[in-house]
């Protein structure tokens, strides 16, 4: 029965420690975006109406993630075809413009609330999954629950942001900015869930 009520307990402050974190996340990277800090690294194109007239005007509908130079491979290239290929990039690369972008054709709705609510929705889960596992470790001290969920900031910073930098050149000033940002995120969500989990022990101690 005592074991059953502290389940309940445990259960209960991982919800709203999950529901505060979340919150808190979001409204944290809601005002890092609109300081200099969301703007770190990024440029505006110059002479953009003459960039995307030829965009459009080469890609038409054909929404897309695009790098380029591209390999130069038709439909079912080979193995021997990719490879030879390969051997080439190199020298395009040196010899010729490269990057990647996202292409959109012309008439996309930029729907504001869809777009919070998703962003939202993903710190909730982020939340959530971080202080679960939380939960199941036997961390009982304030400092090694607040170590534990800024090491997962960390990693989650990490996982896709310096691959970005590393192969595709995104700028330094960027992905130190966004990893930046992440793991602030995660250490409020630490703050939240350590406060909350005080006086209790891990649900796995038992």
């Amino acid at each position: 029965m005592i074991m059953g009520s502290k389940r309940k307990l445990m259960n209960k402050r991982i919800i709203l420690a999950g529901l505060f974190g979340g919150i808190a996340m979001f409204i944290w990277t809601s005002i890092a975006h609109m300081l200099p800090l969301g703007e770190a690294g990024i440029r505006e194109m110059p002479n953009e109406a003459t960039t995307m007239a030829a965009l459009q005007s080469s890609l038409g509908n054909n929404r897309g993630l695009y790098i380029f130079p591209g390999p130069g491979l038709g439909p079912n290239p080979t193995r021997e075809a990719r490879s030879e290929a390969m051997k080439h990039m190199s020298e395009k690369i040196a010899h010729n413009p490269s990057g990647i972008f996202m292409y959109h054709p012309a008439g996309r709705t930029l729907n504001l609330a869809s777009l919070l609510g998703t962003e939202f929705a993903t710190e909730l889960l982020e939340s959530f999954l971080v202080i679960y596992l939380l939960a199941q470790t036997r961390l009982n001290t304030f400092g090694g629950r607040l170590g534990f969920v800024i090491v997962a900031g960390i990693v989650a910073a990490l996982a896709t942001n310096v691959s970005y930098w590393n192969w595709y050149g995104f700028p330094a000033r960027y992905t130190a900015a966004y990893m930046f940002s992440q793991i602030v995120g995660f250490f409020i969500v630490g703050l939240i869930a350590a406060l909350a989990f005080r006086n209790t022990r891990a649900a796995t101690d038992r």
